[in-house]
């Protein structure tokens, strides 16, 4: 698993948020890697708190990549405490099996998050974009970069599945503003 700033693992314990400050953890959900964001958003502005990304090995039964994203997505929301989630919704194009794999990693990411009691917010990707660029259409280059204007970082959230992660939390804190 990779992980920035206070990582769970490492016993830094970031604060809890105070009365009137949304928590919002964007998830990018995928059997290979699910990536992880956290934003806090007080209806004046958006600020960054952390991103990761949860990741398995192919060679690994899909049984145990499933119970390890599950474990360790479990462990960021029990260190970070978000009040909210926005969850990219299910997307493929051509390749349907793929879908599948993704949509397994997709419910026990929801799980954890209905285990915290985490109200689920179901985004699209052109949702997404529209909230993040201002229109519905645009390339991953496009969103990832605005996402760090936006949180005002120095370079754009690594690995993309984060930063994506990172935009679904960025759509969750503007859908008060729209």
């Amino acid at each position: 698993m990779r992980l920035n700033r206070g990582d769970p693992l490492s016993g830094i314990v970031p604060r809890i948020p105070s009365a009137g400050i949304r928590r919002i953890i964007g998830v990018d959900p995928g059997l290979a890697a699910s990536g992880w964001g956290l934003v806090e958003f007080d209806t004046q502005r958006i600020r960054y708190i952390a991103h990761g990304c949860i990741e398995t090995a192919a060679d690994w039964p899909r049984g145990e990549r499933l119970f390890w994203i599950y474990t360790r997505f479990r462990e960021v929301l029990e260190t970070y405490k978000p009040t909210e989630s926005a969850l990219e919704t299910l997307y493929f194009a051509r390749n349907v099996t793929s879908a599948i794999p993704v949509a397994e990693a997709r419910g026990v990411l929801c799980m954890a998050l209905a285990e915290q009691g985490l109200p689920i917010q179901e985004c699209s990707p052109k949702g997404i974009k529209q909230a993040v660029i201002g229109r519905g259409v645009a390339d991953k280059t496009q969103v990832q970069d605005m996402v760090r204007i936006i949180l005002g970082l120095d370079a754009i959230p690594k690995p993309n599945h984060a930063a994506d992660a990172l935009a679904a939390a960025v759509w969750c804190a503007h859908r008060v503003l729209l």
